[in-house]
């Protein structure tokens, strides 16, 4: 075993030192495609209360603008992982892409509510398949250790920096128009698109006709779309309705007979034993807790900074902008610090630092406090998301064979769009209960949930530490998960 560890180590650090121009395109693609998903999500985000006054929608129908892409990207995530190994990952990606530019286009062509939040699922369900599939190239590209964590930190950066970015492009043209937001990503798709066909390498099917697995892949999508449309329509249809009721039971049901499927496959869509690593389990909820406290934080503070306090969309992109730097000035980084330090130390900061930040924002009120609550708050929370978020991904894909590698990033990506449905969802039903105001009083029994996230956040990472103590000696991200 430490032999074997030593080789790989030594295997990975020359290829660090021997990147050519075709892995630095081929990372520069995947980073692309990323940094749409993340763009897109910022946009979207910061234009939601022009999106409310424009379109006449109520907050639990603008809580689907964020909801129906969530719903599409969560409920197909797992059979976009899967089919990325089975039927080559850059073909899923090219086609996907294609759909994501079209997706991108109707939503800014659109001039009604129900239409404008089809077409966000359509491209979460195109999402759903370009995530797993760039990150699966990107672990299959570069060998576990320093390459591969150097190439997740850049990718990480680029996340980042689209967040960012977003902020402030969509703060500028929601001024115009919100539709801008949505009709900028349609061309840029189609760019990356390009770039994928010319520099992405064609990758084999892993398997032929008999490793389909077709009986789990319509139980476990059934399951997941079942789950995240049940959790994000039950604030407006109540938790304890017969609709409610009767969609999470068939949720549970074919998540039953998913798992069962799963259990007697030869070829199953998921294998189950991936997730008896502790690390790679942690992971998933780390990233489940991270994301969807910051999503849901983003939804209630974005409208409270536009509507509460009267500030205007470029104020309020730049309010957030400070953490997406934050991220991106120190991801590129954060490879060389993983080595260092292992996952779980970071993730067990980061936790501390989303905490704290959040913390910070139960202290505001009707004059803002931007230098003593708004400005460190978001310095915390880009800190939070510098330590964690690529220790998380490291995490998650690390010791994972590179027939399974669209699977594991499958899973890391479910968890993350799981945890921003169910978290929002959580939070929305807050937020109704004192109607459709936003001043701090109205929102602050909602910043206290997305505080008891953080809460959760910080003990799970506490779990990975005790765990790295009791397996002294065990480096991380990588030895300690080889027995995946």
């Amino acid at each position: 075993m430490h032999v074997h560890v030593i080789l790989a180590h030594m295997t990975s650090t020359a290829d660090t030192e021997r990147w050519n121009g075709r892995l630095w395109a081929t990372l520069l693609v995947v980073c692309a495609v990323v940094f749409l998903d993340a763009l897109d999500v910022s946009m979207v985000g910061v234009a939601l209360p022009s999106i409310r006054d424009e379109l006449g929608l109520t907050t639990s129908e603008l809580q689907w603008v964020v909801s129906g892409y969530v719903l599409g990207y969560g409920g197909l995530l797992l059979l976009g992982g899967r089919a990325a190994d089975l039927l080559g990952r850059r073909r899923v990606l090219i086609v996907a892409l294609a759909v994501f530019s079209g997706a991108s286009l109707l939503g800014g062509l659109v001039s009604d509510g129900g239409l404008l939040i089809a077409a966000r699922f359509v491209k979460g369900v195109s999402a759903a398949f370009t995530a797993p599939a760039a990150l699966s190239i990107l672990t299959t590209t570069f060998a576990e250790g320093p390459a591969r964590n150097r190439a997740m930190s850049i990718f990480a950066a680029t996340a980042a920096s689209g967040f960012s970015l977003g902020l402030v492009l969509s703060g500028l043209l929601t001024e115009v128009g919100w539709r801008w937001t949505f009709l900028m990503p349609g061309p840029a798709a189609l760019l990356v698109l390009l770039a994928a066909i010319k520099f992405v390498p064609r990758t084999p099917q892993e398997r032929g006709r008999q490793g389909y697995d077709l009986a789990g892949a319509v139980t476990g999508t059934g399951a997941m779309l079942l789950l995240v449309f049940g959790v994000v329509e039950a604030p407006e249809a109540g938790w304890t309705s017969p609709r409610t009721v009767l969609v999470l039971l068939a949720a549970v049901l074919l998540l039953a007979a998913f798992l069962r499927i799963e259990t007697r496959k030869p070829y199953p869509l998921v294998r189950l034993g991936i997730l008896r690593s502790g690390p790679v389990a942690r992971a998933n909820i780390g990233v489940f807790v991270l994301f969807g406290s910051y999503v849901s934080f983003q939804f209630v503070v974005m409208q409270y900074l536009q509507i509460g306090l009267g500030w205007s969309a470029l104020e309020t992109a730049l309010a957030f902008l400070p953490s997406g730097v934050i991220v991106a000035l120190t991801s590129t980084k954060m490879g060389a610090v993983v080595d260092r330090y292992g996952t779980s130390r970071l993730v067990a900061v980061g936790a501390v630092a989303l905490l704290t930040g959040y913390l910070l924002f139960l202290r505001m009120d009707s004059a803002g406090h931007i230098l003593w609550v708004i400005l460190p708050g978001m310095v915390l929370l880009g800190a939070a998301f510098a330590l964690s978020f690529t220790s998380l991904n490291v995490q998650a894909t690390a010791g994972v064979d590179d027939e399974e590698q669209g699977l594991a990033a499958g899973l890391v990506n479910t968890s993350i769009q799981l945890g921003g449905a169910v978290i929002l969802a959580v939070i929305t039903v807050v937020l109704t209960a004192n109607g459709q105001t936003f001043d701090p009083d109205a929102l602050r029994p909602a910043l206290l949930v997305v505080t008891g996230f953080g809460v959760v956040a910080l003990v799970v990472s506490l779990f990975g530490l005790r765990a790295r103590r009791q397996a002294p000696g065990q480096p991380e991200p990588k030895e300690t998960l080889e027995t995946v």
